[in-house]
C-alpha cells in the first residue's frame, strides 16, 4: 500500500468505465469528479450487448480472419461493412490491423486480454454486492452457436481458450435446444459459458453505480469538455465549455471520444471506432433464457428489461456518418432468422465500440503528461471490463503496486 494520497481527480466520461474508476476512487477516499456532456451511461454503456464475458480473450486480429474481410465488405448485408467515405481515414488504421493479424500477435492479445478478462467478474461482484441488482443481473450462461462453414476458425478459438485455461462447454445441437428450445435449428454446434452473466438492463446498472459513486462523496459536472493538459507537475486543467478546472491528475475515459484528447496531448494513438448497432423487440425476452450469439452471422440477442434486444455487426466509418439501415436490416433478418416468433422491432440505435489495431485497450499514464491517465480502447469488451479497468485505474492514481503485468496496455506500444 502505497504512503502517497492523491488529492483530486477528474475523470472525462461518464460511461461503465469512467464510473467504476470513480467508484473505486471515492471507496479510497480520493476526492473524485466526473465530466460528461450526457447523463451518465446514457452513449454505449446502455447499448451493448450487456454481456459480461471473462472468455472472450480472442479478438479481430487473427489470421484466420483476415482472407475473409474482403469478402465480408463487398457483401450488402454482412457482419462486416466499411463506410467508403471513410475509407482515406481509415488506411494507416487498416494497415497496423494487418500487420497486428499474425499469429504471434493474435497470441500476445489473447494472453493481455485474458490477464484482465479473468478477474473481471470478482471485481463486478465486488461493487454489484453494494446495489440491489436483483432485477439488474441475470447468471445463466451465454451461448454461442455456429455452422460447420467455419470450422477451422471455431477450432481455433476453442483451442487459444483451452491453451490460456479458459473455461468452456462445447455442445451439439440438440444440448443447445434442451437449453434454448425456441431457437430454429439452422445451427450445428456451439459453446456454453454457464459461469457468464448478462445485465437485464446495462443503464439500470451503470445508474447504480453512479448513485454509489455519488453516495460515496463523488461529484458530477454536466459539460462539455474542450481540452485537457497539464499544466505543470502536479496540476492538470479541464476546460469546459463555460469554465477550466484544476485537478491534481485526470483520467480519460470517453471511449471513442478520447482521440480528441490524446491528439491535444501529442500523442497519435491510432484509436477508431468500431460502429454497432441494435435492436429491441417489445415483451420477447421470454423466447430466450440467456444471450445466444450467431457467430456465423456476427449477431447476438440478449433478454433484457426492455425487450429481446438483438445486436451486432461491425462497421467501420467513424463518428459522423450515420445510421446505417442496412445494417438495421441485416439485424432483423439474423434474429427473424432464429427466431421466427419475432414481430416488429420498436427502435434503432447505433453506439460506438473503440477499438485500437492490436486489440488491446489503452489503460496506463500518458508518455507526455504523467498525470493524465488513459482508460479507452475496451473495443467489445467495454462492459465486462468496466469493474476491474476501475480498480487498475484507482490503483494507477494512488501509485499502488499491482501484481498485473500494465506494460501491454500503455500506449508507448504506439509510439
Amino acid at each position: 500500500m502505497s504512503n502517497y494520497k492523491c488529492n483530486s481527480v477528474a475523470i472525462v466520461g461518464a460511461g461503465i468505465q469512467g464510473v467504476c474508476i470513480g467508484l473505486q476512487l471515492a471507496k479510497k477516499d480520493i476526492p473524485v469528479t466526473i465530466f460528461d456532456k450526457n447523463d451518465p451511461g446514457r452513449m454505449s454503456s446502455y447499448g451493448n450487448a450487456g454481456h459480461f464475458s471473462p472468455y472472450a480473450v480472442l479478438q479481430l486480429n487473427r489470421p484466420d480472419i483476415i482472407y475473409d474481410i474482403p469478402k465480408m465488405l463487398f457483401s450488402s448485408f454482412g457482419p462486416l461493412a466499411l463506410k467508403w467515405n471513410y475509407i482515406p481515414k481509415m488506411i494507416p488504421w487498416i494497415i497496423k490491423y494487418l500487420k497486428s493479424s499474425t499469429t504471434k500477435s493474435m497470441m500476445h492479445t489473447a494472453k493481455y486480454m485474458n490477464q484482465i478478462l479473468s478477474p473481471s467478474l470478482d471485481a463486478y461482484d465486488e461493487i454489484l454486492s453494494e446495489i440491489d441488482e436483483s432485477n439488474l443481473v441475470e447468471r445463466k450462461g451465454i451461448i454461442y452457436i455456429w455452422t460447420n462453414k467455419n470450422l477451422k476458425s471455431r477450432n481455433l478459438e476453442i483451442k487459444v481458450r483451452k491453451e490460456l485455461g479458459v473455461k468452456q462447454k462445447i455442445l451439439n445441437k440438440n444440448e443447445i435446444l434442451d437449453l434454448e428450445p425456441n431457437l430454429n435449428p439452422i445451427f450445428d454446434s456451439g459453446a456454453f459459458y454457464d459461469y457468464a452473466y448478462h445485465a437485464k438492463d446495462p443503464l439500470g446498472i451503470t445508474k447504480e453505480l453512479f448513485k454509489l459513486f455519488l453516495k460515496r462523496g463523488g461529484k458530477f459536472i454536466k459539460g462539455d469538455v474542450h481540452s485537457i493538459k497539464q499544466i505543470s507537475q502536479n496540476v492538470t486543467e479541464v476546460a469546459t465549455e463555460n469554465e477550466n478546472f484544476s485537478f491534481e491528475k485526470t483520467v480519460i475515459a470517453c471511449g471513442a471520444f478520447s482521440k480528441k484528447f490524446t491528439d491535444q496531448l501529442g500523442e497519435k494513438i491510432p484509436l477508431d471506432t468500431e460502429r454497432g448497432y441494435h435492436i429491441h423487440y417489445e415483451g420477447m425476452q421470454n423466447l430466450l433464457k440467456r444471450p445466444v450469439i450467431f457467430l456465423d452471422r456476427g449477431f447476438g440477442m440478449t433478454p433484457m428489461n426492455q425487450g429481446l434486444r438483438a445486436v451486432g455487426t461491425v462497421e467501420l466509418g467513424g463518428l459522423k456518418n450515420p445510421i446505417s439501415k442496412k445494417r438495421i436490416k441485416y439485424i432483423d433478418n439474423c434474429a427473424k432468422e432464429l427466431l421466427p416468433q419475432l414481430g416488429e422491432y420498436k427502435d434503432e440505435w447505433l453506439g460506438f465500440r473503440p477499438t485500437l489495431p492490436d486489440f488491446l485497450p489503452v489503460i496506463g499514464p500518458s508518455l507526455n503528461n504523467k498525470n493524465i491517465i488513459y482508460a479507452f480502447g475496451h473495443q467489445h469488451l467495454g462492459w465486462t471490463l468496466g469493474a476491474i479497468t476501475g480498480k487498475i485505474v484507482a490503483g494507477l492514481v494512488a501509485e499502488e503496486k499491482t501484481n498485473l503485468d500494465l506494460k501491454p496496455y500503455s500506449s508507448s506500444r504506439f509510439a
